[in-house]
């Protein structure tokens, strides 16, 4: 169910955020709402390393990703 909810933030911040909302093929509700459930999962954030925690909201990743697996198999296709 869908809610809807009221923010102050910056002018500046909100042209920025749909500006990179346009540019991604995303709504900035889409962004928030991704951003929300990514923080509020505590256990997840614990797991991460600090290059995937930047990334964080731009990037949905599924929910049994393995970075470590995906890393490794990322070098022996590089270096192999």
């Amino acid at each position: 169910m869908n809610t809807k909810l009221t923010l102050t933030v910056e002018k500046s911040i909100i042209e920025k955020a749909k500006s990179y909302a346009k540019h991604t093929g995303r709504s900035l509700s889409e962004l928030i709402e991704n951003y929300l459930e990514t923080i509020t999962q505590v256990e997840t954030q614990q797991k991460m390393s600090p290059k995937l925690k930047k990334i964080v909201g731009a990037v949905k990743l599924p929910k049994n990703f393995d970075e470590e697996k995906e890393l490794r198999s990322y070098f022996e296709k590089k270096h192999l």
